[in-house]
């Protein structure tokens, strides 16, 4: 799996949560709805980092996912974008 956060994504978390260099914010599933597969969907947590499974830095933030929450993306990518027209975060699996 790779883990994909455009710079413009990366900037609106750093205003979003008040994020300087050297932060971290985890992506994790919760039970919810909107996400890639029903009943569950993807929140953000500005936490320190247990077993990452994976990560990417950008921006000074490392963005990451640990292990425990692997089995979501079942093989897919997922690219973080800004939405420019709802100024959000967008979530892109492939």
């Amino acid at each position: 799996m790779n883990l994909r956060i455009t710079q413009e994504a990366a900037n609106w978390y750093r205003e979003e949560f008040d994020m300087d260099d050297q932060s971290y914010l985890r992506f994790f599933v919760r039970y919810g709805f909107g996400g890639q597969i029903p009943g569950f969907s993807l929140a953000v947590s500005h936490d320190v980092p247990d077993d990452i499974y994976v990560s990417s830095s950008v921006e000074g933030i490392t963005f990451f996912i640990e292990s425990k929450d692997a089995w979501y993306f079942d093989g897919k990518d997922l690219t973080v974008q800004l939405d420019k027209q709802h100024n959000e975060p967008a979530f892109i699996y492939s």
